[in-house]
């Protein structure tokens, strides 16, 4: 009984050439130019077509194991520590961690294989294209950076959530500033520019969402002229503000939200950070070489940042700032507080005189005629009033109600047993 030969269609191809060939129907030369291959090569297997016949084009390898195959001991050391220490790990980020911290020779395609095998990791069906229209990159560092809040359980379950905020630069992709903080709010955003603009100097321009921090979104805002205090002190800064109409126009922040959402848990995880100053000192640490493995160079060499200049004092403009006019009593309104000024010019001089009131984020408050503190003392608060909570900090703003608490199993309240019924 003749064996069955099982041949690839590449090998079948050499087939058809070795009998063409072997009737003298081609040169070896013609014969090399259809196989992409050189006269030696065509010599070689002609050679074995004479020898073995069509069995003799089959490839040796087949059903044999491979040689670069992964030892047992390297897949078994790599399976203890995807089911223990990077248990819920992707297969790229496993592989990283394996290579480099553990020191295992092994590929992130062979990783995958394995957890798939043991069913750690499933691949995602691919969701339905949507196309949106595509934007070029901007050619230069500091062009335009984009920012964004990203709320997230990032300590997992060791610590409370919070939100995690997001600069990243449109042309290279590399993460300018991150901050963890508690909310959205002006004065985080001021705490995660200001570091940045004292490193690398001032961008051209920020993109954001449409966020109140951003923008005045009341429809009864007049000419659209208002400005928050985040547009205030950007403005004296003369770095411009846009704000995208979705979430897909900013995509490059929001793709970096899920990456890290991904990817700087895990590594939180690692090193057992639970609170939101430790997480806030590893994160420089974390930028570094998150901008080593993602960044890509701008397709132009001019860094477009502009250096302060000595008027710019960021500890004067990255704080709440509001104009008030003094009354007759040199006394002013200023949340639910009357501050009473105290100067040893006559009053009359400071009557209905325009000052600015700032307060910075630990709730200081200093109140400036021109560029003059003014001395001043609280004269009077105000009861506390309905508070106007934006959407995003709803959950924030509630409290939160207490969990019950539940006696455990060898609580004495389980193991009392009434008297039986009838008994003194």
């Amino acid at each position: 009984m003749e064996k069955l030969l099982t041949m690839s269609a590449k090998e079948l191809s050499r087939l058809e050439v070795m009998q063409r060939l072997s009737e003298k129907r081609l040169t070896q030369k013609e014969a090399g130019e259809i196989l992409s291959l050189s006269t030696r090569q065509v010599k070689r297997l002609l050679r074995k077509y004479r020898q073995a016949g069509a069995s003799g084009l089959v490839s040796q390898r087949r059903e044999k194991p491979s040689h670069n195959q992964l030892s047992a001991e390297v897949k078994q050391k790599g399976l203890d520590f995807l089911k223990g220490k990077y248990s819920g790990f992707g297969p790229t980020l496993a592989c990283e961690k394996l290579v480099e911290i553990e020191g295992l020779k092994i590929s992130d395609e062979s990783v995958r294989q394995l957890m798939i095998a043991e069913g750690l990791w499933k691949a995602h069906k691919a969701h339905k294209l949507q196309v949106h229209q595509m934007r070029e990159r901007r050619a230069c560092f500091g062009e335009l950076v984009q920012i964004d809040g990203s709320p997230h359980a990032w300590f997992e379950q060791r610590g409370p959530n919070c939100t995690l905020l997001v600069a990243i630069d449109d042309a290279t992709g590399k993460l300018v500033e991150l901050l963890f903080a508690g909310q959205e709010s002006f004065h985080n955003y001021a705490r995660l520019v200001r570091p940045y603009f004292e490193r690398c100097g001032k961008p051209v321009a920020f993109y954001s969402d449409k966020h109140g921090i951003f923008r005045v979104n009341q429809a009864n805002a007049g000419s659209g002229e208002a400005l928050t205090q985040f547009g205030r002190a950007m403005q004296e800064l003369k770095i411009e503000i846009l704000c995208a109409n979705s979430p897909q126009a900013k995509g490059r922040v929001e793709r970096a939200n899920q990456t890290l959402q991904d990817r700087l848990v895990k590594e939180l995880r690692l090193r057992g950070i639970s609170d939101m100053q430790s997480g806030n000192a590893y994160l420089p640490e974390f930028i570094a070489d998150f901008n080593q493995r993602f960044a890509v160079p701008p397709r132009s060499l001019h860094d477009a940042h502009r250096p302060l200049t000595k008027l710019e004092d960021l500890a004067h403009i990255l704080v709440w700032q509001e104009p008030r006019i003094l009354s007759k009593n040199l006394t002013l309104q200023f949340k639910k507080v009357v501050y009473q000024i105290h100067t040893e010019r006559p009053t009359y001089a400071l009557h209905n005189a325009r000052v600015t009131v700032c307060e910075d984020a630990a709730g200081q408050v200093s109140i400036f005629y021109k560029t003059k503190a003014l001395e001043f003392t609280i004269f009077q608060k105000q009861a506390h009033q309905a508070e106007i909570v934006d959407t995003k900090d709803l959950d924030r703003a509630l409290p939160i109600p207490p969990t019950p608490h539940k006696p455990g199993p060898n609580h004495p309240w389980r193991t009392h047993r009434l008297p039986p019924t009838g008994s003194p």
